[in-house]
C-alpha cells in the first residue's frame, strides 16, 4: 500500500483526536469507567478499526485488509498480556481506578511514538538488509519459548526503572496526587503517578519489541504493521477494564500468545523454503488462541498464569 505522508498524518492526527474526545468524555465520570461503558467503549474502537479494515480493502485491494486484520488480531492478542502487568502495576502503587484511564490515555500516546519509531526502524532494516528477516524470526521464537518458562517475580517498586526515577527525579510528597507533576516549594517536583506512567510505558516498549517484528512476519508494508498495532492498542485501556477481574480464569492464555509468537517467528525463518499465506496465517493464529481460551475454561486450576 503506497501510503502517502498526508495519509501518515492523518491516521495519526484522527486517532489523537479519538483518544482526546474519549478522554473528554469520561473526565464527566466521577469514578472511572464502569463495566458497561468500558465494554461499549471495547467494542466501538474495535468497530472502528474494522471500518478501517474494510477502507484499506477498498483503497489497496483484499490482499492487503487481510494483512491488516492478521496484523490487527496478533496485536490485540499479544496487548492482552499488558493487561496482566497493568494490573499489578496499578495495584502495586494503588492507584484509582479515576486515574487509572488517564494515565492508559498517556500511555498509549507514548506507545503512538515508540512503535511508529520501532517500525520506521524495522522497515528500513529489512528493506536495506534482507537478512534482518531471519534475525526478526528468531527474536520472535524465542520471545515465544520465554514465555513459558518461569520466571522470578519482581516487585514493581524493585523494578530498574522505578529505582532509578526516585534516584535521579524530584519526587513530590503528595500521598494522593491527581496530576503528574505539582509545584511543591516553589519548585515543579513529579508524583507518584509519573513513575507509574514510566512503568506502564518501559512495559509497552518491552511487549512492542515482540509484537512489532511479529507483524512484521505477516506484511512489509509500514503502514500496514503501524495501523494495525495503533488500531490494536486503541481498544487496551478499556479492554483492561473489561477484563481486570476476568484475566486469572485464562489460565492457558499465555501458553497461547507463546504459540502464536512461535509460528509467527517459524514463518518468518521459512518464508523463502515453505510460504504460508497470510490468510492460512490468519486462520493459525485464530484457531491457537481459540483453543487456549477455551481450554481455560475447560482446565481452569491447571495452568496457572507465569508471565
Amino acid at each position: 500500500m503506497n501510503a502517502s505522508p498526508l495519509l501518515w498524518v492523518s491516521f495519526t492526527g484522527g486517532v489523537v483526536a479519538l483518544l482526546l474526545v474519549d478522554l473528554l468524555l469520561l473526565r464527566r465520570q466521577q469514578t472511572g469507567s464502569s463495566l458497561a461503558a468500558a465494554l461499549i467503549t471495547t467494542l466501538g474502537w474495535v468497530a472502528l478499526s474494522v471500518a478501517f479494515g474494510l477502507w484499506i480493502v477498498d483503497r489497496a485491494g483484499p490482499a492487503r485488509g487481510l494483512e491488516f486484520f492478521t496484523g490487527y488480531v496478533i496485536e490485540y492478542a499479544l496487548s492482552m498480556d499488558n493487561v496482566f502487568v497493568f494490573i499489578l502495576v496499578f495495584a502495586s502503587f494503588r492507584v484509582p481506578a479515576a486515574q487509572q484511564y488517564r494515565l492508559l490515555f498517556w500511555g498509549v500516546l507514548g506507545a503512538m511514538v515508540m512503535r511508529g519509531l520501532l517500525v520506521g526502524a524495522g522497515a528500513a532494516l529489512l528493506r536495506e538488509f534482507a537478512w534482518v528477516t531471519y534475525l526478526f524470526g528468531a527474536y520472535i521464537v524465542y520471545a515465544g519459548v520465554a514465555m513459558l518458562l518461569p520466571k522470578k517475580e519482581t516487585a514493581v517498586e524493585d523494578k530498574s526503572v522505578v529505582r532509578l526515577a526516585r534516584r535521579l527525579l524530584p519526587l513530590a510528597a503528595d500521598p494522593a496526587p491527581t496530576r503528574l507533576a505539582v509545584r511543591e516549594n516553589g519548585h515543579w517536583k513529579f508524583t507518584v503517578l509519573f513513575l507509574v506512567l514510566l512503568v506502564i510505558e518501559t512495559t509497552d516498549l518491552v511487549f512492542a519489541l515482540d509484537s512489532v517484528p511479529a507483524v512484521f512476519g505477516v506484511t512489509r508494508d509500514p503502514f500496514i504493521v503501524y495501523s494495525s498495532n495503533i488500531c490494536a492498542i486503541l481498544g487496551l485501556r478499556s479492554l483492561y477494564f473489561v477484563l481486570a477481574g476476568a484475566l486469572n480464569s485464562l489460565a492457558w492464555l499465555h501458553v497461547g500468545l507463546a504459540a502464536v509468537l512461535v509460528f509467527i517467528g517459524a514463518k518468518m525463518l521459512a518464508e523463502h523454503f515453505c510460504p504460508i499465506s497470510t490468510l492460512t496465517s490468519l486462520g493459525v493464529v485464530a484457531a491457537i488462541l481459540a483453543l487456549a481460551v477455551a481450554a481455560s475454561f475447560l482446565f481452569p486450576k491447571r495452568a496457572p498464569h507465569s508471565s
